[in-house]
């Protein structure tokens, strides 16, 4: 049995989880929504919500604690200007999971994992970005 069992151990050592969570809520902050397995997606929502929760303090230790754990500056900030400020009404449930179907190669069950009420131009914005500088650059 699995009693008292606290979370999905997905093969992964603990540091490799830990990184593997960093990155993911990282791409989460910067996409708004990312795809990928059913059991990653469910362990990565309370990871962004308390990173959310943290936001919606926006004191000093809150972002230190963040940036702690997304190792990014660029997140940090996006997630205490951006984010935070979103749900500063909503007490809680900032994350939807919705199934994907199954992965082709090998029928591991996927998610979509994106923010309740996200900013749809946000999705690969980044991108878009860098090949319009680039183009300009070369032009």
């Amino acid at each position: 049995m699995r009693h008292a069992r606290g979370y999905r151990r997905l093969n992964r050592t603990h540091e490799h989880r830990k990184a593997l969570f960093a990155n993911m809520a990282g791409s989460l902050i910067e996409h708004e929504q990312i795809k990928t397995t059913l059991p990653k997606a469910k362990e990565l929502r309370p990871i962004v919500e308390k990173l959310i929760t943290l936001a919606k303090r926006g004191d000093l230790h809150a972002r230190r604690q963040a940036a702690s754990q997304l190792k990014q500056d660029a997140l940090v900030a996006r997630l205490f200007e951006v984010i935070g400020p979103r749900y500063k009404d909503r007490q809680g449930g900032y994350i939807r999971i919705m199934k994907a179907g199954f992965r082709y190669g090998d029928m591991a069950p996927m998610a979509i994992i994106e923010f309740v009420d996200r900013d749809t131009a946000a999705k690969g914005a980044a991108d878009k970005a860098r090949v319009a500088a680039e183009e300009a650059a070369e032009a």
